[in-house]
């Protein structure tokens, strides 16, 4: 264990032991004896839902990387993000877990990194613990004692915070109830997310420009970090099945609206909410920035469905993707 990790785990736990006294008010004589390691999943595909039955301490171990990579068929983009991934991977735990983060700054990028979970009750959502300089590791203890679906993103401040969540570095964290969730056939992760390039010529790699973010002027709205990656390599589903959709807006600026053409969702749990009645027979599930909702439907026939965000032209700009039925 390095010394700065061992450092922040000795600061988390002076933390931990303020922002979680609710929770073990609650539960009391409750201990995570178990330890384990976090199965992460990339989009669109979801963790395995959680079959034990007691909290444990899950070990989470993310990497910040700065890369060039696709970004629509006719760009390159110069990402930042989590695991060389965007969106980051998802992960999946339960309330009262220990949520034990292990963050590796690659040797190789050029700016600081952090984590602001949104799911950790506490100042910053323990991105002070997880500052990490290029090459080095950080890392921090923290007790998950809401459910919900939460995102999670970078928070450095330096070059800005928008910057470093507009680059792709941003992922879902799903927090499960007592209880969990009731079985469903198929889960999918999709993140949206609005990306605001420099002008640039096709083949060339694109860049951040700081002012289309800054008037909210998207060039690209897409699914999971790329234009067209839910149409080359779409969704699939039985006819007869239920399917579970979170759906995570990664921003940094867009309310985002999320229909399928031709379905109706039967449930929609609302602002991540997962103890909150869902709402029923929604033809759009909305969610601001920052935010996500939990949507389930039975597909009844099969066929190619078409799912967009309906807003103005963000079709064009890359939020379109296909759910194939069998």
């Amino acid at each position: 264990m390095s010394k700065s990790f061992s450092r922040s785990v000795r600061h988390a736990g002076l933390i931990s032991a303020l922002v979680m006294a609710p929770c073990l008010a609650i539960n009391a004589g409750v201990v995570s004896a178990e330890t384990i390691k976090a199965q992460l999943a990339t989009a669109p595909n979801v963790p395995p839902p959680i079959t034990r039955t007691q909290p444990a301490t899950v070990v989470v171990n993310l990497e910040a990387n700065e890369w060039v990579g696709p970004l629509s068929d006719d760009n390159n983009y110069e990402f930042w993000g989590f695991n060389k991934t965007v969106p980051g991977p998802m992960i999946r735990v339960m309330v009262g877990d220990t949520v034990e983060i292990h963050l590796k700054n690659h040797k190789d990028s050029k700016e600081a990194h952090n984590i602001d979970f949104h799911a950790i009750t506490g100042p910053g959502g323990g991105a002070s613990l997880l500052n990490s300089e290029p090459g080095q590791e950080s890392g921090g203890k923290f007790k998950m004692i809401i459910p919900g679906i939460f995102l999670y993103h970078c928070a450095t401040a330096s070059p800005s915070i928008p910057e470093h969540i507009a680059n792709g570095m941003y992922g879902t964290i799903l927090v499960e109830p007592v209880g969990g969730l009731k079985p469903v056939d198929k889960e999918f992760q999709i993140m949206q997310s609005e990306f605001y390039t420099k002008d640039g010529e096709k083949g060339e790699t694109l860049e951040f420009s700081f002012e289309n973010g800054l008037d909210e002027r998207s060039s690209h709205v897409v699914f999971n970090g790329n234009a067209s990656s839910l149409v080359k390599n779409p969704l699939r589903a039985k006819a007869g099945d239920t399917v579970r959709v979170f759906l995570t807006n990664g921003g940094p600026n867009h309310v985002r609206s999320w229909q399928i053409l031709e379905q109706t969702f039967d449930r929609v749990y609302l602002e991540g909410s997962l103890t909150s009645p869902p709402a029923e027979n929604i033809k759009v599930a909305v969610s601001p920035a920052g935010g996500a909702v939990m949507a389930e439907f039975k597909v009844k026939a099969p066929g190619t469905y078409t799912f967009v965000d309906p807003v103005k032209d963000r079709k064009d700009k890359g939020a379109l993707g296909l759910l194939k039925v069998d």
